[in-house]
């Protein structure tokens, strides 16, 4: 059987991470958290469409400021969004000049993204510093996967709020002194989701979830408490579970270090997201203005981090086919002091 866990040449560091968020994001979780905030979710922009690019605009920026790194020495962008051909990021990010790949894992992005930057480096000792950045727009994605925004749908309980958030990541094998590293990757498995209900992502993505992390603790050997946390990226309240229970059928019990960014973005009991967040500006949002701060402090000594995608298109979903899910993983360290 092929080995599916890839230990990295060298370690890759977060020299800086950057979070932008919207209105309802302010008033979640980890409000106070985020590098930027706007509440009417349109960034300057005349369209929602163009505020997710000056979302990605924005968290490079502040990453590059944090990080004190010019935009000229960056290798490398690794990017992505929810917008057909990933126009939010493309057109977004354009002003920096910086030679790009453009990726698309759906909710899944941000650690496909960072997969790819950590290999980009550890390809040659001339590759110093990459980025990454995703995002996604709560009122784009709503009118490209589902109604537009004037026709008022009623929403499942189990459907989930597309978060208007965007996370930066700025990458490097040199610096970053105390910083969280990436030292394992292990590239996801597209899984059936056996279910074409657009409305309940998180039960569709949540078998490739399950894959991924049974595959990697038996691949790996250890137990589910090696690990301060299992991030999970979006599940959602009704993913989470089942994913908990399929992990569980498998020998593996989750349930006390699981956590999942979709759970824990909003405040459910001031805020209408029925069954939690998505979109690929989810995870990211969560992982560069809570987890990677609580690595760097020392609060986790190391994290298991695999954002989750619904790999679906608008044409998918009317022609009922099933949702596939997808979910790469990093194992993530705390930076030695």
């Amino acid at each position: 059987m092929r080995k599916r866990i890839r230990t990295l040449s060298k370690p890759v560091k977060f020299l800086s991470a950057a979070a932008v968020g919207g209105g309802e994001e302010g008033r979640g979780n980890f409000g106070k958290s985020f590098d930027f905030l706007c509440p009417d979710d349109r960034f300057g922009e005349k369209t929602f469409e163009r505020a997710e690019g000056e979302m990605a605009r924005l968290s490079l920026g502040f990453a590059l400021k944090k990080g004190k790194i010019p935009p000229e020495d960056v290798g490398c962008l690794f990017t992505g969004d929810l917008q057909n051909q990933c126009a939010a990021t493309s057109l977004g990010l354009l002003s920096f000049g910086i030679p790009t790949v453009g990726l698309y894992g759906a909710c899944s992005t941000c650690t496909e993204a960072l997969i790819c930057a950590s290999l980009w480096l550890c390809e040659s000792p001339e590759n110093s510093v990459a980025a990454a950045v995703t995002c996604s727009h709560n009122s784009a994605a709503e009118r490209q996967f589902r109604t537009p925004l004037e026709y008022g749908a009623q929403r499942a309980p189990t459907a989930q709020w597309t978060a208007t958030a965007a996370g930066a990541f700025l990458l490097g094998s040199d610096g970053g002194e105390g910083m969280p590293e990436i030292r394992e990757i292990m590239i996801g498995k597209v899984v059936d989701g056996c279910s074409p209900d657009a409305s309940n992502m998180g039960a569709a993505m949540a078998p490739a979830a399950a894959d991924s992390i049974v595959t990697y603790l038996r691949e790996s050997g250890f137990e589910p408490s090696k690990f301060d946390a299992i991030v999970t990226g979006d599940l959602g309240k009704v993913g989470s579970a089942l994913a908990e229970e399929l992990c569980f059928n498998e020998g593996y019990d989750i349930s006390g270090n699981h956590f999942d960014c979709g759970c824990m973005l909003y405040d459910f009991s001031k805020q209408d997201v029925h069954a939690g967040a998505s979109g690929c500006g989810c995870s990211a949002s969560v992982l560069a203005c809570h987890f990677l701060p609580e690595l760097q402090k020392g609060k986790y000594r190391e994290i298991l981090f695999l954002s989750t995608g619904a790999l679906m298109s608008p044409t998918s979903v009317m022609q009922k086919q099933n949702i596939a899910g997808i979910a790469p993983v990093i194992r993530i360290c705390g930076g030695e002091k």
